[in-house]
């Protein structure tokens, strides 16, 4: 029963509250340029960090870019053009799969009882 209302107050289709939030984050992720996978701080969780080092060179340069551009465009209080915005893809994912790949991963290590691929200690 927890599960099932659990799903639905984050569930967009469902729920008109979390179709609301969702479109309100849009537009703010657009405004600087930013996906929301690029919110994931590496240096904060350690998977998220190991998920990083998986992914191919080219699309975490690609997100360095756009953390760049938003950190630029910030300190200079602008928004990109509007037609860039409209342009914006702010949950097309691209860490989410190996995200998970290395959390099932790591969960199987615990459950054979291997030692972890590295310390769960924070910066």
């Amino acid at each position: 029963m927890a599960t099932a209302i659990s799903k639905w107050i984050v569930d967009p289709k469902r729920n008109p509250l979390a179709a609301y939030h969702m479109k309100t984050l849009s537009g703010r992720l657009s405004k600087y340029g930013l996906r929301y996978d690029d919110l994931y701080d590496p240096m904060y969780e350690l998977d998220v960090k190991e998920a990083m080092n998986r992914l191919p060179r080219e699309i975490v340069d690609a997100r360095n870019q756009r953390l760049k551009r938003a950190m630029d465009l910030s300190m200079k209080h602008q928004y990109l053009p509007d037609d860039l915005q409209r342009m914006q893809t702010p949950f097309r994912s691209y860490l989410q799969e190996m995200l998970a790949f290395v959390k099932r991963e790591q969960a199987e290590r615990e459950a054979l009882g291997a030692l972890p691929l590295y310390q769960r200690t924070f910066p």
